[in-house]
């Protein structure tokens, strides 16, 4: 099959790992496979290197960016739509809100018998916005979903989300939960890289660890966390709060853990590379995720391909892979909630194994890559299939 897949931009993040893995693994089942994507803009850190040496093609359309531009997205909308009726595929499959519009939009135009299909990674709307925003988005949205065949959710959650808002119809929509590279996951760290970890930045060998990795970005929770952490460092003294990650609210937190005096209670790493990430894990004890939206993290399940147990606020997908078999639950924006989820599992060294245990067990065949792919696929054959039959 001739494939294109459009991503707005490369950056560090769940959305784009996902289509790197889905382009490389079509690509070595020998489909023809192109990448239409933005520059690589933000703080975020960006994944660009891990196209290189891959058997796809990379196109990148300078002017699309993120941000909604009329300019811009009318440049890059003819640009895709050119880009398009050069390369003439069978399935069009679009990822993020900007590309997802314009890519769908510039592939039903042609009027080709091309098939277009739309991942959603999360949707665009969502009660932390204003309504009319919403409502703008849901329209959009709407009008999109009559120019795709088929959805594919990262979560049962979004597909849900998606119907009840009025976007596709159920028969249109499959659930594929988004790969990870497990093997850097499953695969144990020696105790000394862990100890060599940790030492960096400050953390004793004994102190138990409570890794949070996420963008610090509004909405990632990481306000609840400290609040939660004001509390149990005064309960438990070898406890350490680890942010992985980077972003606009990067300074606000460390002003904020500097002025409550938890400057050595709460560290920072910055952005790490993505292969350090199983390293971070591992070198921690408890996972925990505050975000107020998401299709599902996909920092839950790399947490329990590494044996760690999560914690995370009941959003979106996330009890599809938390439950009480595997970490904690707990009702979003509550502090209360969130503390003493952490302080059962800081207490407990033989419940974090068995739930870090019960986790692995639970996620490994459902977030490998074969099985991603094997699932966009059969939804590439059916669509095409239904094109031989109507041409028939």
């Amino acid at each position: 099959m001739k494939i294109v897949h459009i991503i707005t931009r490369l950056i560090l993040g769940g959305a784009q790992e996902n289509t790197l893995i889905t382009c490389k693994l079509l690509a070595q089942r020998g489909h023809d496979v192109t990448l239409i994507t933005g520059p690589a803009i933000g703080p975020e850190g960006e994944l660009f290197e891990q196209t290189k040496g891959q058997d796809y093609k990379v196109i990148t359309v300078n002017k699309l960016v993120r941000a909604i531009c009329p300019l811009n997205d009318t440049l890059s909308y003819f640009q895709i739509k050119k880009l398009l009726r050069q390369l003439q595929p069978d399935i069009v499959h679009t990822h993020s809100a900007k590309a997802g519009i314009l890519g769908r939009f510039a592939a039903h135009s042609l009027k080709r018998a091309t098939k277009i299909v739309h991942t959603i990674h999360g949707l665009a709307f969502h009660q932390y916005q204003s309504q009319w925003l919403n409502k703008f988005y849901i329209a959009i949205e709407k009008s999109a979903a009559k120019r795709t065949d088929f959805f594919i959710s990262v979560a049962n959650a979004m597909t849900a989300q998606a119907i009840a808002a009025g976007i596709g119809r159920p028969e249109q929509f499959v659930t594929a939960y988004s790969a990870i590279e497990e093997d850097d996951f499953l695969k144990p760290i020696s105790e000394e890289r862990k100890r060599d970890f940790r030492r960096k930045y400050g953390i004793d060998e004994d102190a138990i660890v409570l890794v949070t990795i996420a963008r610090l970005f509004m909405l990632k929770g990481h306000e609840y966390i400290i609040e939660s952490a004001k509390q149990l460092s005064r309960q438990y003294d070898k406890c350490i709060w680890l942010f992985v990650g980077d972003g606009n609210l990067s300074d606000h937190f460390k002003q904020q853990v500097r002025q409550l005096g938890l400057a050595d209670r709460i560290k920072f790493t910055g952005l790490l590379p993505p292969g350090e990430i199983p390293l971070a894990i591992q070198s921690s004890d408890i996972l925990v995720h505050c975000s107020l939206r998401e299709g599902l993290a996909r920092t839950l399940p790399q947490a329990m391909l590494c044996s760690r147990p999560a914690v995370s606020f009941d959003v979106d997908g996330a009890r599809e892979v938390v439950n009480e078999n595997t970490g904690r639950l707990i009702e979003p924006k509550n502090i209360e909630q969130l503390t003493k989820a952490c302080a059962e599992l800081i207490e407990d060294e033989g419940l974090r194994k068995k739930l870090g245990e019960n986790g692995r067990e639970s996620v490994k065949e459902k977030f490998a890559p074969e099985t991603m792919v094997d699932t966009i696929e059969a939804v590439y054959r059916k669509l095409l299939k239904q094109n031989k039959s109507v041409s028939a």
